[in-house]
């Protein structure tokens, strides 16, 4: 079965807690599965990894898994409106697939979460966008015909799901956000699952 990765960074767990629900909104579609991966934190003494394996939770990436994935969707809190480290890192070492355009053509998203409303959600993710560009990845983002995205007081774009976290990360997903998260794995599925059968 193909499937979509749902690759993301997450520091205190909300940005988690989003790939987890796009993840259930791609598995809602039929014919397409969701793979769940993370990128190990940067370690503060160099630009290497901070460790090897996860000792819990979702399993590292592997280029093999960004090579086959029929789409992605990319996530990370929100760093001085930017992308956090450790995903950039990893994303900086994908050259090999740039060369070889594996990641032409496949349909690909981004989320987000922040401390504050205004804490650079939509900076950070044009920030993911770039690379996924020059890979040539085509964007899907939200469409204004979610109610969600007209109503929403916390977190939600046209450029991708987003999430209020709070300034101690401990708000929890309301609704909006939650249905936007879903709705963002469900079209990137649907559109994916498109592509494939024309």
């Amino acid at each position: 079965m193909s499937y979509l990765l749902i690759l993301y960074y997450s520091r205190y767990g909300a940005t988690q807690k989003m790939a987890k629900l796009i993840a259930r909104g791609v598995e809602e579609i039929d014919g397409m599965e969701a793979r769940i991966r993370t990128v190990p934190a940067i370690s503060t003494a160099s630009e290497e990894n901070s460790e090897d394996t996860p000792a819990s939770g979702d399993l590292f990436v592997t280029e093999q898994d960004l090579r086959d994935c029929s789409g992605l969707a990319l996530g990370s809190p929100t760093r001085f409106g930017n992308m956090a480290a450790p995903l950039k890192y990893f994303l900086d070492q994908t050259g090999s697939l740039w060369l070889s355009g594996s990641l032409i053509n496949k349909p690909a998203a981004v989320f987000t979460s922040s401390a504050s409303l205004h804490g650079g959600q939509e900076s950070t993710l044009l920030s993911m966008m770039l690379p996924l560009l020059h890979h040539g990845m085509l964007l899907v983002g939200l469409p204004y015909s979610l109610p969600e995205l007209n109503q929403t007081t916390s977190g939600g774009t046209p450029y991708g799901a987003s999430h209020l976290a709070g300034q101690n990360s401990d708000r929890s997903i309301d609704g909006d956000e939650k249905r936007l998260c879903l709705a963002l794995g469900r079209r990137l599925a649907e559109i994916s699952v498109k592509m494939q059968s024309a």
